[in-house]
Parts: structure tokens; sequence; C-alpha cells
């Protein structure tokens, strides 16, 4: 049952009409109609997770322009090889376009091009409707860069918590008085580009581990600079306003997101989706989460200041309680669909005891307790927790469990991760190839047959 929007049966029109003209002047074809095979719908995949790994190079040196050609290359190389992305590569499913896409519009919008930005974002939608939510990432991550930009032009001091009201209110009556003039200037940039030295590591201009309060001044001042130069933002951001508008008023037209099959895709609260990805997506960067060096930085962070994280630490294990208690899914699919990973992971991991999914919630606090502070060294905190509950978003309505759902954040996270170590790039390629050994061979040499259903079926993600 088809749930999504047809932004993939385009992009394969277009795939298909691009190489019938080599195909026609070989031999292999001799109509349209000839080239819309599995082999080649599959191929134009393998085209696309291509397309996502250039894309992935050029952010990253773009955000991190002190990395060279090599580490940037062997990084890119390594993700292109995560198990999920790099398996429905040969399939044909809206993942891997969907992620082009999405990288596409973030590259865009990081280089100011906020209308090809936006292009890229009605893409991307038309392929997974969820990627609305990336959508009002990039845009909301990219307005608050281009207002810091505006007002590191004006000379106003950049992050600085102790600025006043009064001083605030003299800037903006200035700004209109003079016209602010932006129309000469030229913007691009983003958030944080300022703050990031050249071998991409984060210096914040206050390391004070009140961390309330820094958030409050971050979040302060970022709402007074969007302020001062909210028309020129909204201008800017016009062409994202346009996409939210028009998708609004298809979700009310629709009745819902999905498109097909409304009733197994209902939108829940399925709060356990959160620990979930925290916690593959820390295993999947294991180098850099599950070390010895990363557990006495997050101690270290403990001592600093015992009481906020021991409040901290004791509402996250209690969310993860009451998220693993009340807020678990079992999902039709997922208990009856044994072609998929998962469901011999709920049975034989989450659900072999029931003390089992109580076990797992310290993993999954100190998974986004580790994430949060490799994030902290290159984002700002109001960058992070927008990716933090965009990952919500995204994940939290979805009844199904899918790792699938998880490319997108995942990629957002590496590409934001300062991992500086060649080894633990290395670390991670190799547990990533033997995984994608296991399941090649798996998918291969490891067919069944169901008795209520003619057909092969194989094991996937």
């Amino acid at each position: 049952m088809i749930t999504t929007l047809p932004g993939l049966y385009y992009l394969s029109l277009a795939y298909v009409g691009f190489i019938y003209p080599v195909m026609w002047f070989a031999g292999i074809a001799s109509s349209y109609g000839e080239l819309c095979t599995t082999l080649i719908l599959r191929s134009m995949n393998c085209a696309l997770a291509v397309i996502c790994s250039l894309l992935f190079y050029c952010i990253l040196r773009h955000m991190r322009p002190g990395v060279d050609e090599r580490r940037a290359t062997l990084c890119t190389l390594v993700v292109t090889l995560y198990p999920i992305h790099w398996f429905f590569t040969f399939l044909y499913y809206t993942d891997v376009a969907s992620t082009a896409a999405v990288l596409a519009m973030y590259l865009a919008s990081l280089k100011g091009s906020y209308w090809f930005s936006a292009v890229f974002g009605a893409l991307a939608i038309l392929v997974r409707q969820t990627n609305v939510v990336w959508l009002f990432f990039v845009a909301s991550t990219g307005a608050i860069s281009y207002a810091e930009s505006l007002y590191e032009k004006d000379n106003i001091q950049y992050g600085d918590c102790t600025l006043s009201i009064e001083r605030y209110t003299k800037f903006i009556v200035r700004g209109k008085s003079t016209g602010l003039k932006l129309r000469k200037r030229k913007v691009g940039g983003s958030m944080n580009t300022t703050t990031i030295s050249p071998t991409g590591t984060y210096t914040p201009s206050s390391t004070s581990s009140s961390s309330c309060y820094g958030l409050l001044c971050e979040f302060w001042g970022i709402s007074m600079k969007l302020w001062s130069f909210k028309w020129e933002v909204l201008v800017a951001y016009a062409p994202f306003l346009v996409l939210f508008a028009a998708f609004g008023t298809f979700v009310v037209w629709n009745g819902s997101l999905v498109v097909g099959a409304k009733e197994a895709h209902t939108a829940s609260f399925h709060l356990v989706q959160l620990p979930y990805f925290g916690l593959v997506s820390a295993a999947a960067m294991a180098p850099v989460h599950f070390n010895l060096g990363q557990a006495v930085i997050l101690y270290r962070a403990f001592q600093k200041d015992k009481f906020y994280y021991l409040v901290l630490g004791s509402l996250a294990l209690a969310a993860g309680f009451l998220s693993v208690h009340f807020f678990s899914i079992a999902h039709p699919y997922l208990l009856a669909d044994n072609r998929h990973y998962t469901f011999y992971i709920w049975r034989k991991v989450i659900h072999a005891h029931w003390l089992m999914k109580y076990l797992l919630v310290p993993l999954y606090v100190y998974s986004w307790f580790s994430i949060f502070n490799i994030l902290g060294k290159s984002r700002k905190t109001i960058w992070v927790l927008l990716y933090f509950f965009s990952c919500a978003a995204v994940l939290v309505p979805a009844p199904l469990i899918e790792f699938r759902y998880y490319n997108i954040p995942f990629f957002f996270l590496v590409l934001h991760s300062p991992i500086d170590d060649s080894w633990k790039w290395f670390i991670m390629g190799i547990q990533f190839v033997i995984v994608n050994i296991f399941t090649i061979m798996m998918f291969l040499f490891r067919p069944f047959h169901w008795e209520h259903e003619q057909g092969t079926q194989r094991f996937l993600w």
C-alpha cells in the first residue's frame, strides 16, 4: 500500500528519461517502458546514494573548512557505509531519495541559497511527508544564523548575555531610523560558523556551569536578534513560509499526513522511539560514545554541577521508565512481519524478559547524554534542542519501529559531531562493514517462504 506522495516516482521518470537516449542508442531498449524494470529503478537509488555522499562531503567541508580532503573523504566513506542507509541503497525505497533531498536542502540553506533550499525542501516532502519537520529544522537554524550574521555586521557583541534590554531597544530604534540598509549586505553562513575554529572545535563565549541560565540568555539573545531583523528574515525565508502554508493546506484537505492505509499509520504518542533512536545512533557511533574517555567526560561534567545533573539525570531516568512502561507500542506489523530485524529485536531482546525493557533505560539515558555532550562541543544549546525536538516530531508519532526512520537524524548527528580522531572513523567503518556483510548474506542466502503467501521472503532492516 502506497503511503507517501509520488516524489520517488517523479524522480524515477526523470531518471529513466535521462538514461533512455543512451540505452536506445546502445540498442538495449527500444521504448521508454522497457526501462521501467526493477533493476533500473533500483539503480536510481544507487545513483542517489552517490549524490548523498557528495552532498555530505560538501556540507562537511563547508561547516569545517579546516578539515582536509583526505579526512573529509574518510568521513564520507564511513557514513556511506552506515548499514541502514547502505542496505536500502540497493532496494527501491524512499529512504535514499529522501536523505538526498534533505541534505541538498540543508547545503543550499548553509550557502544562503534559500530559494533553492525551499525547492529541495518541496522535493523532500514529495518523497516523504515527514520531511516537513526537517524543512522546519533547516529553516529555523538558518533563520537564527541569518539574524546573527546581521548583528555581527552591525558590530553587536556576539553571544553576550549581559546586554541589556535598553541596548537592544536602542539598536532596534537606530535600525529603524537608518533603514538598516540590508539590501546591500551579503549574508551567508550557518549557525555557529563564526565560532568554529579551523579544526572544527566550537569555542563558546561563556563557560558557566549554570546551564539553565546560559540557555535562557542564549534564547533571549536569539529572540531579540530575530525580532530586530524580523522583516529581513521573513523576506529571506518567504519560500519556506509558502511551503509550510501549502503543506498545511494539503493536510487539512487530505485529513492526514498519510496518503494511503491511514488506519495502519495513524499518529500515535510512541514516546519510546526517542530512547530507541538514541541507543541505535550511539551504538552506530560506538567508538565515539561508548569509550572510557567519553564516560570520564560525562562524569566530570556531573562533578562540576552535581545538583543540576542529579536532577536532570533523575528526570531523564523517570521519563525513560515512563516511556517504556506506558508509551511502548507493539504495532501489528511489528509482531507479524518476521522479515524485519526489528521483529527479532522486539522478541529476543526488548521482551526477552519482562524486566529487560526497564534494564535498557540507563543505556538510553547514557546515549542521549553522550549525544548532547558531543553536539554541545560544536553547536549552541538552542541548536541541540531544535535537533532533539525535530527528532521527536518525526519519530514519536510513528507507531511502527522502523530503523529506516532514523537515517536523516543520524546524518545530521554525524555531520555535527566533531570527531577528529581518524581511528574512531576507521573503527566505525569496520563495524559498518561487518554489519553490512551479515545483512547482505542474510538477504541473499537465507530466503524463506510464508505458508499463507506465495513468493520468496528475505530478511531486511
